[in-house]
């Protein structure tokens, strides 16, 4: 449907965009994925990753989202077609001017403008060390 024009949403269960991708591209054969990486690269806009935490008590409870976004540019695109997906966290941690941001830089602005707790930060993110030198900086 991408292909002919059509705007196609998907939903998969994914810790994060680049496991997203690499989801998509292993549902098929592998002689069939090299086309597929080649289709992805060309057709796919971006890769949203998001979850809904609960707030925190101090901004009034309810629900937050935390967003990792993935703009599929043309170095993201190079690697996707050439099956190097695990580099694309360093690209997205790199990528803020291209409108790219992982989960744990999002993990990390909720907890600095108190939405979310620390705990709640540390609990959601799948790298710990990455998550606490985002919050404390480089004196980790």
């Amino acid at each position: 449907s991408a292909e002919t024009g059509h705007l196609v949403f998907a939903t998969l269960h994914t810790p994060d965009a680049p496991q997203a991708i690499n989801r998509i591209i292993d549902v098929f054969p592998a002689h069939q994925q090299g086309q597929v990486r080649s289709q992805l690269s060309l057709l796919l806009p971006y890769v949203l990753s998001q979850k809904l935490l609960q707030r925190s008590a101090q901004r009034g409870g309810g629900r937050v989202l935390a967003v990792e976004i993935l703009n599929i540019t043309p170095g993201i695109r190079n690697i996707i077609r050439d099956d190097k997906t695990e580099q694309i966290l360093s690209l997205m941690q790199t990528g803020a001017e291209a409108g790219m941001q992982t989960m744990n830089q999002a993990l990390a602005q909720l907890y600095k403008t108190g939405d979310i707790t620390y705990k709640q930060a540390m609990q959601h993110t799948t790298d710990k060390k990455d998550m606490e030198r985002i919050i404390h900086g480089d004196r980790c």
